[in-house]
This record gives structure tokens, C-alpha cells and sequence, in this order.
């Protein structure tokens, strides 16, 4: 089964220059806790309701002047839309991550895929012991030393 299967394919995003306050009425407004940040269809970052608190708010700087791109995330993984849905499950149990952007080829954004996507799937237990994966990545990681 390939992540284009499971994967979730009408994903709103955010622009880089959008403000934090539009970003967290987009969130609010979805019922989301985070929003891939692109510019068109290419993805640059993802942003939390928790980036806007820890490095927006927490900063004393207005959410109306403070823009996405200050506060995104651009490290961020993701998993191509014809990859095998058992490697991308692999992957997010090592990274310990409830969800992934899914790109084409062209690194385009096509999708997110969620253990939700994953859970309700029929074919899932196709997949490698997908309640195995969602208890690994729901372990608290303990910090490093």
C-alpha cells in the first residue's frame, strides 16, 4: 500500500508572510493544531499552536506584525506519495511523530498523513503492526544528557 492510499489529500495551508494572529484564526477556525506553511504549493515549514506560543507570544511581540516565518519550524520531515505505507509508518515511529506532509516528486505538497489516517483504514493491518507504532509514538521522549 502506498501513503497516497491513507493519506489525507485536501490540506489547507499557511503563507510564510501571513501573520501569527491569521494563522491561529486558520487553526482555530479547522479545529487544527498545526498548518503546513507554503508558498504555493511548495512546503517551506509547518506551524504549531505551540511554535505561536513558545516562540511568538512568549516573545512579548504583537501576533498581528509577527509573521509565520518567524516562528515555523523548516526542519521537518515528510513522506513522498508513492512511498510504501509501511516504511512512512516505520519513519514516524522513529521520529515519533503523529503525522507527516506528504509531497510528489516535484516536492509539492499533496497531502498529510496521520495515525488517524492509518487507524481507520481498512487495509491498515496490511500494515506492520500499526497499534505497536502508535504506542511507540506516544511514549514520552526523555531529554537528552
Amino acid at each position: 500500500m502506498q501513503v497516497s492510499e491513507v493519506m489525507t489529500r485536501e490540506v489547507e495551508t499557511i503563507a510564510p508572510d501571513a501573520s501569527l494572529q491569521a494563522a491561529a484564526e486558520a487553526m482555530e477556525a479547522l479545529g487544527v493544531g498545526s498548518l503546513p506553511v507554503c508558498q504555493d504549493r511548495r512546503l517551506l515549514g509547518t506551524l504549531t499552536d505551540r511554535d505561536i506560543v513558545v516562540r511568538g507570544v512568549a516573545t512579548g511581540r504583537s501576533p498581528v506584525e509577527m509573521l509565520v516565518r518567524e516562528c515555523m519550524s523548516e526542519d521537518i520531515s515528510w513522506a513522498y506519495e508513492d512511498e510504501d505505507a509501511g516504511e512512512m509508518l516505520e519513519r514516524m515511529k522513529v521520529l515519533q511523530v503523529r503525522r507527516l506532509a506528504v509531497l510528489d516528486r516535484q516536492k509539492n505538497l499533496v497531502g498529510i498523513v496521520a495515525l488517524g489516517d492509518i487507524a481507520t483504514e481498512p487495509r491498515a493491518a496490511d500494515l506492520r503492526e500499526v497499534g505497536e507504532a502508535v504506542a511507540e509514538i506516544s511514549e514520552p521522549s526523555r531529554p537528552q544528557k
